[in-house]
């Protein structure tokens, strides 16, 4: 288990200043933009504008803090708060987002297409919870406090925004917090 705690990460602004980036984790370690074969962020969306266009990446989008409406070019819009299930749609089409409470803090999963099978369950917490086993690499997001997360021989604390990277074959794992929570568990599984 490898903790990557949300204080670490940069925060990079937009081009358009209509937000900002903390990368999470991406694959390669090290990958670009432009030659990521999965990359999960965090982003805070500040004004209403266009998403970046990303030719041959998938995403899937959830809504953490706010309200966002989502334009997908060839499809009918929607509405994602915290309460929602993400939204899956392609990176290289026209999207717009429609800020409607905010700022939103989103949890962006992104994949190259072809190279990488991408899955991203949301997991209310009300009592320990085991999710898994998986053969893929495995993100676990605190979403919105305090987690513990238990594998066969390893545990690890989270705080709000922080996430456990998570090598393939692992054997399932305990999913336990004090109040209630929320967490996003990402498989990136090669195609």
């Amino acid at each position: 288990m490898q903790v990557l705690c949300a204080g670490d990460r940069p925060a990079v602004p937009w081009k358009n200043g209509g937000g900002l980036t903390r990368e999470i984790a991406a694959w390669p370690a090290g990958s670009s933009l432009e030659d990521f074969d999965w990359r999960v962020s965090m982003a805070e969306v500040r004004a209403d504008g266009p998403f970046s266009v990303f030719p041959g990446v998938d995403r899937v989008l959830a809504v953490l803090e706010g309200r966002l409406r989502l334009a997908v070019e060839g499809r009918t819009a929607v509405t994602l708060t915290p309460d929602d299930a993400p939204a899956a749609f392609p990176g290289d089409v026209a999207v717009h987002a429609l800020v409607e409470a905010g700022p939103v803090l989103d949890l962006n999963v992104m994949s190259r297409r072809g190279r990488v099978r991408v899955r991203l369950d949301r997991v209310d917490i009300l009592a320990p919870q085991i999710v898994g086993p998986w053969t893929s690499t495995v993100l676990v997001i605190a979403a919105n406090g305090p987690l513990r997360v238990v594998g066969l021989a390893e545990r690890c604390d989270l705080e709000r925004h922080d996430a456990v990277l998570i090598a393939p074959g692992g054997e399932g794992l305990l999913l336990e917090a004090t109040a209630p929570a929320l967490a996003y568990v990402a498989s990136l599984d090669a195609a």
